[in-house]
């Protein structure tokens, strides 16, 4: 089996690494093939990759290149990782929307549409080189906004599915609270992309008893903490917003609190410079400890995890995943992308049945959702007033001064990567 990482130069890529040779059984892969642009990063990051395979006893080929078509060339899978425009325009995301008073933030908000805008058009280009190369292929999307990317390939007609961390994330909390195997609980996850509520955690699979109430009332102001919400808005909600929401439901208080301190692109860069020159040393054979802090917690499991069960492998049938509605949530369009749990398998992933949803949360969802049509529009199309329309219509924005000003300003900042400005 022949597995592709694009943006295999990332600093991510040893815990992909680690967990694709922990998990051979689950993910037997004969070839890994690491791809970027950046040569001299990709060496050091497939070094170290090749060492944690080598300790591990794990026997495939780990080839890096800087060829995309050589690279996506009879790959079964390709996980798609890429941040064009590095940290550097994920830094202006995170910074000047702010100077409007709104959320800067590099998958919602203004940044989240730029970082769309920047995305989309690369992305669809390398998933046609992948359906040249073999049609039957699987993408595997991780590149943020996940839902706008996941969207635009599923309706470019591409075999993709997309992942994102947040349920895995929220899986091995809960279980540790309670103290039982992650395997053990099932997640009522429902929601979009970086915008999803847990409305029941389940002990024995989907059709287990519901926990979350007792899991609230135990450890409601732990998990409150984690999220930096009060604990008074989970016993309120009666489930557990993403991390995600406290941009929405504390969104002064985040600009507030953004403007006081660097932005996170910045910390990660510093940590990436750190990173890179401890993956230097030929002597490291494990993914340092400061990679934990770089974020994507439990990534490479859950990609284990879904490239197994779409390869015919060992994976779990059941993943948060995301992917299209058709008809799962009723008050959203058939071709939104939304994040629930799915069962997965060779034919792709079909949505489980969703309770009804309730209206404070299905409201949001609608908005957020229109957003997204219209972010997507203007990745395809481009033009000034495709992205001002977009800027309108998110609920962190919704302001007609606001969304001019974050018009020009989100151009200024991106022109290079916009090809119709």
């Amino acid at each position: 089996m022949k597995l592709t990482v694009v943006g295999g130069g990332s600093t991510y890529t040893p815990e992909l690494a680690d967990g694709f040779a922990r998990l051979r059984d689950t993910l037997p892969i004969g070839e890994l093939v690491l791809v970027d642009p950046a040569a001299e990063r990709l060496e050091l990051v497939g070094g170290l990759a090749r060492r944690i395979f080598a300790r591990l006893g794990h026997p495939a080929r780990i080839v890096t290149t800087g060829d995309l078509d050589r690279a996506v060339e009879g790959a079964d899978a390709v996980l798609l990782q890429l941040r064009v425009g590095g940290q550097a325009a994920r830094n202006e995301d995170e910074t000047w929307p702010l100077e409007c008073g709104c959320v800067g933030q590099e998958t919602t908000g203004a940044g989240g549409l730029a970082k769309a805008l920047r995305t989309v058009p690369v992305v669809l280009d390398i998933a046609e080189r992948v359906r040249r190369a073999n049609p039957r292929a699987w993408i595997i999307d991780f590149t943020n906004p996940v839902g706008i990317v996941t969207r635009a390939l599923l309706r470019a007609g591409h075999r993709a599915v997309g992942l994102c961390n947040v349920a895995i994330g929220f899986q091995r909390k809960f279980a540790a609270l309670l103290d039982v195997a992650p395997a053990d609980l099932h997640l009522d996850h429902v929601g979009l992309n970086h915008l999803t509520w847990e409305t029941a955690v389940r002990l024995g699979g989907p059709e287990g008893r519901n926990v979350l109430p007792e899991l609230l009332a135990g450890h409601g102001g732990a998990i409150a903490a984690d999220l930096r919400l009060p604990r008074a808005a989970l016993d309120r909600l009666g489930v557990v917003p993403s991390y995600y929401l406290r941009y929405y439901y504390a969104h002064d208080e985040v600009v507030d609190e953004l403007r006081t301190k660097p932005s996170r692109a910045a910390e990660v860069a510093g940590m990436e410079r750190e990173l890179l020159r401890m993956y230097a040393d030929p002597a490291l054979d494990e993914k340092p400890e400061l990679l934990s802090r770089r974020g994507g917690a439990y990534y490479s499991e859950a990609a284990v995890d879904l490239a197994a069960a779409l390869l015919g492998g060992t994976g779990s049938p059941y993943q948060v995943v995301n992917t299209l509605n058709r008809g799962t949530l009723p008050f959203l369009p058939d071709d939104a992308v939304i994040e629930v749990q799915a069962a997965v398998g060779a034919q792709g992933a079909v949505p489980l049945p969703v309770p009804e949803v309730d209206p404070l949360y299905a409201g949001l969802m609608a908005n957020v959702t229109a957003y997204e049509d219209l972010a997507l529009r203007a990745a395809l199309l481009g033009g000034r007033e495709r992205v001002f329309r977009a800027l309108l219509a998110h609920p962190l924005i919704g302001q007609y001064a606001y969304a001019e000003t974050l018009t020009d300003r989100l151009i200024a900042h991106n022109r290079e990567h916009l090809a119709w400005a």
